[in-house]
C-alpha cells in the first residue's frame, strides 16, 4: 500500500512538471507498467501568491499554504509537497501549523548535492528565493557553499520566471541569459547549479548548462515518490 502524497501547487507549470514526474516515474519505483500513487493537488491563484510575495506578507502566504494542506488532508493525502521554492519562504509559519508532515524543496536539494559530491552551488530562482534564506539555511545544515546571482542577474530572472516561464513562454533569449549566469557562476567558483525555480528545468538541464544542475522539481517529485512506496 503506497502513501497518498498531497501536492500544495502555486504556479502551474511547475506543479504540471512535478505531477507529471510522479505519474511517469512510479512505474519504475512499483514494477508494473502506469503504475504511481496516489496523488491529489490544490492551487489557490497564483495572483494571490504573488500579492503576498510582493507585500512581503510570509503569514498571509504560510494561510494560503495552509488552506491547502487542510484540504488535501480532508482528501486523504499522507504528506505533504510544494514544487514551489519561493513558497517555502513562509514554511516556518506552515509547519508547526500543518495537519500533515512535508518534504522541504531545499532540504531534498541539498542531499542529493551532497549525494553527488557537490561543495559549492550556484543558486538560480525567483529574486524572492535568490535574496531569501530558503537554500542557505539547508545547504549551511549539510556544510555547503553557494553563490547567489548578482543584483541585476537576479532581477532579469524573477522578469522571465514570472513574465514568461510561469504563463509557458519559453525563449531562445531566456535560455540564453540563465546559461550566461550559470557560466559566470561556474567561473567563481561553483561546481553546480540549483534550479530553485520549478520552471527552471523547463529550459535549462545538464545538456546546456555550463555546471551539472539540481533540478528542485523533479527532485521534490522522486523523493516523494520513494517515500510514498517505502510508506513513511
Amino acid at each position: 500500500m503506497t502513501q497518498h502524497i498531497g501536492i500544495v501547487a502555486c504556479s502551474a507549470e511547475g506543479a504540471a512538471l512535478c505531477y507529471r514526474t510522479i505519474c511517469q516515474e512510479g512505474a519504475a519505483l512499483l514494477g508494473r507498467p502506469h503504475a504511481h500513487p496516489e496523488v491529489s493537488m490544490h492551487t489557490p491563484s497564483l495572483a494571490d501568491y504573488v500579492e503576498c510575495l510582493d507585500r512581503g506578507d510570509m503569514a498571509g502566504a504560510g494561510d494560503l499554504i495552509l488552506a491547502s494542506a487542510h484540504k488535501l488532508a480532508k482528501i486523504g493525502a499522507d504528506f505533504l509537497i510544494c514544487p514551489d521554492n519561493t513558497i517555502h519562504r513562509a514554511f516556518a509559519y506552515v509547519a508547526p501549523r500543518s495537519p500533515l508532515p512535508w518534504l522541504h524543496i531545499a532540504e531534498v536539494v541539498a542531499k542529493e548535492a551532497v549525494d553527488r559530491g557537490f561543495r559549492r552551488l550556484a543558486l538560480t530562482g525567483t529574486k524572492w528565493l535568490v535574496d531569501s534564506e530558503v537554500y542557505p539555511e539547508k545547504l549551511a545544515a549539510h556544510g555547503l557553499e553557494f553563490e547567489r546571482p548578482d543584483s541585476a542577474e537576479r532581477q532579469e530572472f524573477n522578469r522571465i520566471i514570472m513574465d514568461e516561464l510561469v504563463n509557458g513562454t519559453f525563449k531562445p533569449e531566456a535560455t540564453a541569459y540563465f546559461q550566461q549566469v550559470i557560466e559566470r557562476l561556474k567561473q567563481a567558483g561553483c561546481d553546480a547549479a540549483i534550479l530553485g525555480c520549478t520552471e527552471i528545468p523547463l529550459i535549462i538541464d545538464d545538456t546546456n548548462s555550463a555546471l551539472p544542475t539540481l533540478d528542485s522539481t523533479r527532485l521534490l517529485a522522486r523523493a516523494a515518490l520513494r517515500r510514498a512506496v517505502a510508506g513513511g
